[in-house]
């Protein structure tokens, strides 16, 4: 075979293997957001209450949370190839299973397993693709790659809703059972086995604490507002206990010979810097997907279907930000950075402005507006992140990395759904105290519009119209947060270094 070919075959065997990670982190990701579409079926097939039902998100969440670090350490134990096809398999059975539930407690079992074994294959897809792919293709890599991380979950509730309208919510869960088959197909054919690392051992002190501490911090995050939060001794206990076990896990780390997290990625800097951005990415990239379905739902009163297509456009502007970040990799890649930041934030902005009257454009256009930024600002985060950093370490480093940019999206929607709650409530008062029969400009013709107020008949119509007049501008406090949050997030970039050296 001449070198040409040998060439050719070389870049074709890289190509397949870019599709199949894809395909592979698609799978995974999907389950981000098809299962929020269903929540109101599933509520009513299980027969659960609100907060049991939220459990089949939470638990999972938890899961991959969990397990997301577990990446490097089972890399070094069983090779990569083994865990990629092993991942894959168990998680497409796991997704089966959820479909053919008849009962609450089955389907949160499998929904925590669905987040345990799924959780690896994110960051070791792209660890796979980053020391399978010179430096210099990695910004063309990881648009490629970035799209199957969010444009999958933007498209699917589109899919998703169309599916539980049409047929069952079962169907959620089978669709991606093909995708499932093929990319455990795709793992046995290209991926190649790098084989195990000789004499490590699983850090199971580190492993332990790590999990308590971030199962505490996932049960603060979902019942800090029910609780109301530092006023309960639950949530008070569970701080503490967080905090305690995650002294430990440090302290374990330390002194640990093969630790639970490898302390050595956080001796690069260009690498502190991503993982502290990916956290702000993974709450503006995410956010918007919890709160947008509830506003246009609760307040609009759109159906299912409508609001997949609206969060379809998102997607769509992501795919357009992707493209035109790959065209920009010679650039700085704060360049890309500063740009997916401003357009993120100036979308926030535009969301900040809405009123009950907005228009199913301006929703559809700032969701386009936002999906753009995103996608721009990936590319140019991950080629930042990865950088300067040594090629044996991509497991455990892009573990830690998607581990921060699940939490981000966890915390920022913990955060948003507490300022929603409370400015709200707040403006809900502050606009019935203005609503009484003895509020004298209430009763001029000219202002009302039909003459005096009858109270007696029209007190329930004002109840409910000053809730959706409070609600919304509780959703636009949201939104203006989450531009000033794209705002001052941008003086980190000041921390990276631009010249690219492979340390030794």
């Amino acid at each position: 075979m001449s070198s040409n070919q040998q060439l050719d075959n070389s870049r074709m065997s890289r190509f397949m293997l870019l599709i199949v990670m894809a395909g592979t982190t698609m799978l995974y990701s999907l389950t981000m957001t098809l299962v929020n579409i269903i929540l109101p079926q599933l509520q009513g097939a299980m027969s659960a209450s609100q907060d049991q039902i939220s459990w089949i998100i939470t638990l999972n969440v938890l899961a991959t949370a969990i397990a997301t670090p577990l990446t490097g350490s089972l890399v070094s134990l069983f090779g990569r190839r083994f865990v990629l096809i092993f991942c894959s398999a168990s998680f497409t059975l796991a997704t089966l299973a959820c479909g053919m539930c008849d009962s609450l407690e089955s389907l949160i079992f499998f929904r925590v397993l669905q987040g345990a074994v799924g959780a690896p294959l994110v960051p070791l897809s792209q660890a796979t693709l980053l020391q399978s792919y010179p430096r210099d293709m990695h910004a063309r890599v990881n648009a490629i790659y970035g799209m199957s991380v969010v444009v999958g979950p933007a498209l699917a509730p589109s899919l998703g809703g169309y599916l539980s309208e049409m047929y069952d919510w079962r169907w959620v869960f089978f669709m991606m059972v093909p995708l499932g088959f093929l990319a455990t197909l795709g793992n046995l054919k290209y991926v190649k086995d790098d084989g195990k690392q000789v004499g490590s051992r699983f850090d199971y002190l580190g492993f332990t604490l790590f999990s308590l501490a971030i199962i505490c911090l996932q049960l603060v995050l979902d019942r800090g507002e029910r609780e109301d939060w530092l006023d309960s001794i639950y949530i008070t206990s569970l701080l503490t206990f967080m905090a305690i076990s995650f002294y430990m896990f440090v302290v374990n780390t330390g002194f640990s010979a093969q630790p639970y997290i490898n302390p050595k990625i956080f001796l690069n800097r260009n690498y502190v810097v991503g993982v502290l951005l990916v956290f702000v990415y993974g709450s503006l990239n995410f956010t918007p997907l919890v709160l947008l379905p509830s506003m246009l739902q609760s307040l609009k009163g759109y159906p299912d279907l409508l609001i997949g297509w609206i969060l379809a456009m998102r997607g769509v502007g992501m795919i357009i930000g992707f493209g035109m970040a790959a065209r920009m990799g010679r650039l700085d890649p704060r360049v890309g950075m500063i740009l997916g930041m401003g357009t993120i934030g100036f979308s926030g902005w535009l969301m900040s402005l809405y009123d009950l009257n907005v228009t199913l454009t301006a929703v559809s256009w700032a969701s386009a507006i936002q999906g753009f930024g995103c996608g721009i600002l990936w590319v140019p985060l991950a080629v930042i992140t990865f950088s300067t950093m040594p090629t044996n370490l991509f497991p455990a480093a892009s573990a830690f990395f998607h581990l921060l940019r699940n939490l981000g999206t966890s915390v920022f929607v913990a955060l948003s759904v507490t300022l929603l709650i409370r400015t709200s409530k707040v403006t809900y008062a502050e606009l019935t105290e203005k609503l009484n029969p003895y509020e004298e400009r209430l009763s001029i013709a000219t202002v009302v519009g039909e003459g005096p107020i009858d109270w007696i008949t029209s007190l329930p119509r004002l109840a409910v119209e000053v809730a959706r007049q409070s609600s919304m501008i509780g959703y636009d406090n949201v939104f203006f947060f989450y531009a000033l949050t794209c705002l001052f997030s941008l003086p980190v970039l000041s921390f990276v270094t631009i010249k690219k050296v492979e340390p030794k």
